[in-house]
């Protein structure tokens, strides 16, 4: 079967067997004006071009054999193909699952089949280069037991009524969200298939980045720092992939961001936009490329 390879953005993406390329033409990330190349052809052709291709036909007339020629010095070939992340998503279909997700925290009880329904939406949502059809196959049953044994911590420390244990109950909570996050990445596929991620980032480092960042609210705008750095570590702890995963946004991008974000969030109306314009920056600024080529 014929291998393929598209371009994104001035990068080639793939190579991708037949069958899962024309899965991406079904799905529209492929589309008729999207530059391709299999082996055989002589270059690189829009889509359209092609006979069969997007009507669903048969592969294209075969041309002389040659590795698929670059798409100028920045391309990336292979299955190391590099890129930034991007997130796509309806304003109707983000907003009526953000309001079914509160109201079903505000139960407590549903809680975590609720977070994992909204989780399952909303990573299908996030575009990876190289990686179709990205996917959460995490179960909520696993979140049950830690999240009503967090629960019952805090009913106990609460009935006790001793202050000191409130500091218990914080790092408690902090370790339970490093337990999600390790969880997270290690149920994320691609076209159903497992990618193999883990994140690898110990507790403590966690727990250290977020009483970092809860001092750093006193400087007012000092957060925004600590939070870009904490992204910088977040995606350096994330391994089992061949390529490297950075994060390029600076401080000051997240503090403007979260200055006109915080102000436009006050009109309630707006809120759908505003978080689809953050996420769509911080995708952005997360950029996949092999390992190594990133460094001076």
């Amino acid at each position: 079967m014929a291998s393929w390879f598209y371009a994104s953005e001035g990068k080639q993406q793939g190579p991708y067997p037949e069958g899962q390329f024309r899965d991406l033409v079904a799905q529209g990330v492929v589309r008729p004006d999207t530059l391709v190349w299999s082996e055989g052809m002589a270059g690189w052709q829009k889509a359209a071009e092609i006979p069969g291709l997007i009507g669903g036909g048969g592969a294209p007339p075969m041309m002389p054999a040659g590795g698929p020629p670059m798409m100028g010095s920045g391309g990336y070939g292979g299955g190391g193909a590099g890129g930034s992340l991007a997130v796509d998503f309806g304003i109707l279909e983000f907003t009526w699952r953000s309001i079914v997700m509160l109201i079903g925290m505000c139960f407590i009880i549903p809680v975590p089949w609720v977070f994992v329904w909204y989780t399952k939406w909303i990573v299908s949502c996030v575009k990876v280069p190289g990686r179709p059809n990205l996917s959460f196959t995490g179960n909520a049953m696993t979140l049950v037991p830690w999240y009503f044994g967090f629960i019952v911590l805090a009913v106990v420390i609460g009935y006790i009524g001793v202050p000191l244990l409130s500091n218990l109950l914080f790092i408690a909570q902090l370790v339970l969200y490093w337990l999600l996050i390790k969880w997270m990445v290690a149920n994320l596929a691609s076209n159903g298939q497992p990618l193999g991620l883990s994140f690898t980032g110990t507790v403590w480092a966690y727990v250290g980045w977020s009483l970092l960042f809860a001092i750093s609210i006193i400087t007012i705008i000092g957060w925004a720092w600590v939070a870009a750095a904490q992204m910088r570590w977040f995606c350096r702890s994330i391994e089992g992939t061949r390529r490297e995963i950075v994060f390029n946004g600076s401080g000051l991008g997240i503090l403007w961001r979260g200055i006109v974000a915080a102000f436009l969030c006050g009109f309630i109306i707006p809120i759908p936009w505003v978080y689809r314009w953050i996420m769509n920056w911080f995708a952005s600024e997360t950029v996949l490329a092999p390992r190594g080529s990133l460094r001076a």
